[in-house]
């Protein structure tokens, strides 16, 4: 699929079907492309359309079918709107850093293909409001999907969930008091089950 240059070429990439929950159209809105008059489209929609599906499959729908509605926060980004936010201050890292991350229609600096979108799992608000606990959803996704990395931010503890062909599985935060790695591969904490984390949680989605 070539580059979008028309409506009804980007409706037919919007109508384009990721997985039985999601479009692609889900992913294109940018608030940073919406207030500067930029085109947040893929330069390679194939690539991007690969990617997306594999963040789809491995972790977006699984999380859905879980814990029900997730909202779609930020995702996609063209490597001129993402350039343009880390330029700006809008809190977008360098364009090199988010290849196979928000830029899907580009591979890492390994060749890995990759899809980051930042979302809110609407079951875990309350139990997080009440106790502050974001690590129950960390430690439930590294238990149970096959990630890349995820970053945990303070307002509903909306996260960026990556999936990347050559996975990392790394936990970050930027919710105090627990500012930094929560996991990464050779901490003590990371290999394991951590059910004790998080049943407290599932517990309180009983009715």
């Amino acid at each position: 699929m070539r580059r979008p240059r028309s409506v009804k070429a980007l409706e037919e990439l919007g109508r384009v079907r990721l997985s039985e929950s999601f479009f692609m159209r889900d992913f294109l809105h940018s608030e940073i492309a919406s207030v500067h008059g930029m085109a947040n489209i893929p330069d390679d929609p194939d690539l991007a359309i690969a990617a997306g599906k594999q963040l789809c499959a491995a972790v977006l729908e699984p999380l859905r079918a879980r814990f029900g509605r997730i909202s779609i926060r930020s995702a996609y980004r063209s490597a001129e709107v993402n350039g343009f936010g880390n330029a700006n201050g809008f809190n977008c890292g360098r364009n090199e850093t988010n290849f196979g991350g928000h830029i899907w229609d580009r591979r890492d600096a390994h060749g890995a293909m990759g899809a980051t979108a930042c979302v809110i799992v609407h079951a875990l608000i309350p139990y997080y409001e009440a106790t502050g606990r974001w690590e129950a959803l960390a430690w439930w996704i590294h238990d149970h999907l096959e990630y890349d990395e995820l970053e945990f931010f303070p307002r509903f503890a909306a996260l960026n969930i990556n999936w990347r062909e050559r996975s990392r599985r790394r936990i970050h935060s930027f919710i105090p008091p627990r500012r930094g790695v929560l996991t990464k591969p050779g901490m003590a904490n990371f290999a394991g089950r951590h059910e004790n984390e998080y049943t407290g949680w599932l517990q309180s989605l009983s009715p």
